[in-house]
């Protein structure tokens, strides 16, 4: 297991450079169309757990406005996110700038995806044990239902990743992403536009 996981570490570094190197046009584009469609800074940044519980920032594409209420309360997805956004996230795009993420090491391209810190509280000790291994861009309940399965049904699927990684269970992952990117499965839960917040129950 540690030999794979400095593999790992190794050939996440080389691809996350390759790409950041072939995929510049593309980013450069899209965060100035973002910033003309949306008027505002068009990267995403939030604080995330990472490995062993380390916070980082994360890094993704906006495709919502920054609108709040008369009570400085923001407005729902729905009423924030923008056309140009809808599609951006429907093809999964809005998380190119997560390659940054992997090359600086605090991501790989697959396993767990990073939680908001609000969450780390509210583990028990087994989804604790998610942490244990580098959270990823892609990961075994991102290909298995991704916002339309449950809380419960999510960690169970992320420690089942970090008990049985592998070469073969990673490019499985892979190969799934690509199939679920391509046909847009799983994109939103059936009463979101993202998946609904974790309380510790559900």
């Amino acid at each position: 297991m540690l030999k794979y996981v400095s593999f790992k570490f190794f050939v996440d570094f080389v691809f996350s450079l390759i790409i950041i190197i072939l995929t510049l046009p593309l980013l450069l584009l899209l965060l100035f169309t973002i910033t003309i469609d949306l008027k505002e800074n068009p990267l995403f940044i939030q604080k995330r757990i990472g490995f062993r519980g380390k916070v980082f920032n994360l890094y993704k594409l906006k495709t919502m406005r920054t609108l709040k209420d008369g009570k400085g309360k923001l407005l729902s997805d729905i009423k924030r996110i923008t056309p140009i956004g809808k599609i951006i996230r429907t093809l999964s795009i809005d998380e190119i700038p997560q390659i940054f993420n992997v090359l600086k090491g605090e991501m790989s391209f697959v396993g767990p995806r990073p939680l908001l810190l609000e969450y780390l509280p509210l583990y028990n000790v087994d989804q604790m044990k998610r942490h244990n291994v580098l959270p990823g861009i892609s990961g075994y309940a991102q290909v298995n239902g991704r916002n339309l399965i449950s809380w419960k049904e999510k960690f169970k699927l992320d420690l089942y990743y970090v008990e049985n990684q592998s070469f073969y269970l990673d490019l499985k992952i892979i190969i799934k992403t690509f199939i679920c990117v391509f046909i847009a499965s799983g994109i939103n839960s059936n009463k979101n536009i993202t998946m609904e917040k974790f309380n510790g129950k559900n």
